[in-house]
């Protein structure tokens, strides 16, 4: 049986995975990419993938799928305690009517999924901030990172902050301990990253400027600022000229067994946008296991910063 379903205002902009889940069902992630792939649901009369974004009045229609009836896996939230919630409104870089702005911890993620429990959606969903509304998350930090992370308090903010990390208007600044020194002290990555999708080979270019802040013959300390924003990009792209990031088990290459660092030392130093001509900068403090490696390996941070 055909089905059809508009489109509203209100997620104009989400990814079309998320508007089944919102509309039709909690879905597994799995089972809501067969049915794309088996064309069983369409946008616009046509395939796409769970990754394309809707839009208003779009339309989508669904053949042979009954979602009310249909039994599906619901994923279990973290239920975060007390003590948890108030330590991450501890990390509250700032607070107004449309969003918070954090220093993110490392080994927390963003939001919940397969491989990740804890998460800051469900933490701040707990939340006395979010009492009459619930968080949104706008953009991406993996686990291991620490540094700025924004949440949205409401659906149109949620909007126009994802709008702008597309466009490319807000300006993010990592810090990271790399090993050996940069044959260059600054410069400009430019790369093609490969990625897997449902088996599927990507390739991405992926642009990043960098400089290196200071050094010796064991390390290097580099400020780099993504003009694109792939997964994993920085961590990437230091693997890729022999600079891997200290504490990375993933990117690594000699130095995996020879030098023992259970944290990544990559954060997310700063942040720079504009909403309605008023500037907005965020910096978040390093962590104190990142300044007692800089401390350890002789590395020192510019006054300016």
């Amino acid at each position: 049986m055909k089905k059809f379903f508009n489109v509203e205002k209100t997620y104009n902009d989400m990814r079309i995975d998320r508007w089944i889940r919102n509309n039709l069902g909690n879905f597994p992630q799995s089972l809501i990419e067969k049915n794309l792939r088996n064309g069983k649901i369409r946008l616009n009369k046509k395939k796409i993938k769970s990754s394309h974004k809707v839009k208003t009045n779009d339309q989508v229609e669904t053949f042979g799928i009954n979602f009310k009836e249909k039994i599906v896996q619901i994923k279990k939230k973290f239920q975060p305690s007390k003590e948890i919630v108030k330590a991450n409104e501890n990390l509250i870089i700032d607070n107004n009517e449309d969003f918070v702005v954090l220093n993110k911890s490392a080994g927390i993620s963003v939001q919940g999924g397969t491989k990740s429990k804890k998460n800051l959606v469900d933490i701040f969903a707990k939340s006395e901030i979010f009492k009459n509304t619930k968080p949104f998350s706008v953009h991406r930090l993996d686990k291991e990172t620490s540094g700025v992370f924004i949440i949205a308090k409401n659906r149109e903010t949620a909007q126009l902050l994802t709008s702008l990390f597309r466009l490319r208007k807000i300006h993010k600044t990592y810090l990271a301990v790399c090993y050996g020194e940069l044959t260059k002290d600054s410069g400009i990555w430019n790369d093609n990253l490969i990625r897997y999708e449902n088996k599927k080979k990507i390739i991405e270019k992926a642009k990043t400027i960098y400089r290196v802040l200071d050094k010796n013959s064991i390390c290097s300390l580099v400020e780099m600022k993504p003009v694109t924003g792939r997964k994993h990009q920085l961590r990437k792209q230091l693997y890729a000229i022999g600079n891997p990031i200290y504490g990375d088990q993933k990117y690594n290459l000699e130095y995996k067994n020879k030098f023992v660092n259970k944290n990544l030392m990559l954060h997310s130093y700063q942040i720079k946008f504009m909403i309605n001509k008023k500037k907005y900068t965020y910096t978040a403090l390093l962590p104190d296991y990142f300044q007692k490696l800089l401390k350890a390996k002789r590395l020192r941070l510019p006054n300016f910063l």
